[in-house]
């Protein structure tokens, strides 16, 4: 089920970010808001050919960003080698071979993973010319792009897809699984969460956050259930990740998220509904997974009334609107109350994820309510839906309404189409697609 994921290495101000932003085709906060912490620079998605890869911005975290120095370059290449499937390493044309350019090359040149030498700044033909003096680093031929105007990043991406390791299909029973990812901010339990859940000190488990340092993946065969589990290291903001270790971690988190089919997320009830539990939410949705929110330390919250549980579900379900239809759990991982619920409601909500409805009975339903709840008019139109289906073979519920003109449809009308396909039928927990077609 492995993503594939690129890194952009390079030495400071040969283009990294601008690279970034152009193969993501976005300069919006993935993750951060706050200034000085984006993590657009860091982490994004890019779809080429109907193909979509994770990549890595490693200069959005260097240490010290003020005074870089060579040693803290050092580390992210190594850190790059280790975990990335495909590594762009960027020079630049107009400033030309550098001593800390060598370095990084000596590193690359240890790896069998793919390299690219990207000679990034070629905004002139003329300065193609220049480029051959990059050969000197040992690794191969240089492609000339200009990450600014977007000038052969085409055939870049082309070659980068042909790179990617093949799928291995030896694991494929593993495979079908369902992927259950607990994830979650540092030291809100994860570990512990799944430590109890087996029956066994499986994960290393201390009041110190970030002691997770890897993704760990444990089958879980017990009790009629059969799925993946997977413990991750806790996600911080950048402003905090100053270990390359955890700088490590944070990417198997990404990882795992991506990988995985339904999310546990994980949250202190001692402390609330924080911005970087929003941030995790908010990668979550970006990638598609089916969501259970987990209260953990409920014990440890004093004076608990009947009133108490509502009124923090209601606050969390507030926070992350405009989705809200998931379930909420609350557990105390140490004295396993309610912990084998959590494994319930989560392969129940893996199940919503590949519910299919049969096209009849969708349009028994839909049709009599749109006839009853049409869209509005727009510019004296009327808008007619005649057919609902199910698209087959999709990451997620996906559902297409065909109509006489789709692009008079607005987003209003499809979040009511969706919540009346959530009353009908039990989608919770997953994310839902509407789409509006030309019948």
């Amino acid at each position: 089920m492995s993503n594939n994921i690129v890194a952009i290495v390079g030495r400071p101000n040969v283009g990294k970010s601008t690279l970034f932003n152009r193969l993501t085709q976005t300069r919006k906060a993935i993750v951060d808001d706050i200034s000085g912490t984006t993590r657009d620079r860091l982490y994004g998605k890019v779809l080429w050919n109907g193909k979509e890869f994770s990549v890595i911005d490693t200069g959005g975290w260097v240490v010290n960003s003020d005074d870089i120095f060579e040693s803290e370059i050092c580390k992210q290449v190594t850190i790059a080698i280790e975990e990335a499937d495909v590594i762009m390493f960027l020079v630049d044309v107009q400033t030309g071979l550098t001593s800390l350019d060598q370095d990084v090359a000596k590193l690359l040149r240890q790896t069998q993973k793919p390299v690219f030498l990207i000679v990034n700044k070629v905004d002139d033909n003329s300065l193609v010319y220049s480029a051959p003096e990059f050969y000197k680093l040992g690794l191969g031929d240089p492609w000339c792009i200009s990450g600014a105007t977007g000038s052969g990043t085409g055939d870049l991406l082309d070659a980068i897809m042909e790179a990617f390791p093949k799928q291995n299909k030896e694991d494929d029973e593993e495979a079908n699984l369902p992927h259950i990812a607990v994830v979650g901010r540092p030291n809100a339990g994860k570990s512990s969460i799944i430590n109890a859940f087996i029956g066994e000190e499986r994960n290393i488990v201390t009041d110190i956050a970030g002691t997770t340092r890897d993704s760990i993946n444990t089958r879980y065969n017990k009790f009629g259930h059969d799925f993946i589990l997977v413990d991750t290291a806790g996600i911080r903001k950048k402003g905090k990740v100053t270990e390359d270790l955890e700088y490590y971690s944070v990417i198997r988190a990404i990882r795992a998220i991506e990988d995985s089919d339904v999310c546990i997320l994980m949250l202190d009830a001692t402390r609330g509904i924080e911005a970087q539990d929003m941030n995790i939410f908010q990668l979550i949705q970006k990638n598609s997974k089916s969501l259970v929110v987990v209260v953990n330390k409920w014990d440890l919250v004093e004076e608990k009334s009947s009133k108490t549980t509502l009124e923090m579900e209601r606050a969390i379900r507030e926070r992350m609107a405009p989705f809200s239809d998931f379930p909420v759990v609350f557990t105390s991982a140490i004295n396993k109350q309610r912990i084998f619920k959590v494994l319930e409601v989560a392969e129940q909500v893996y199940a919503n994820r590949k519910r299919k409805i049969p096209t009849s009975q969708l349009n028994e339903f839909f049709l009599p309510l749109i006839e009853s709840y049409p869209p509005p008019s727009i510019k004296g139109k009327y808008i007619k839906i005649k057919y609902v289906t199910q698209l087959p073979n999709t990451a997620i519920p996906s559902f297409v309404f065909y109509a006489n003109l789709p692009q008079y449809v607005r987003d209003p009308y499809k979040r009511f189409l969706e919540n009346k396909l959530r009353d009908k039928w039990d989608f919770q927990g997953t994310p839902v697609n509407i789409y509006i077609r030309e019948k």
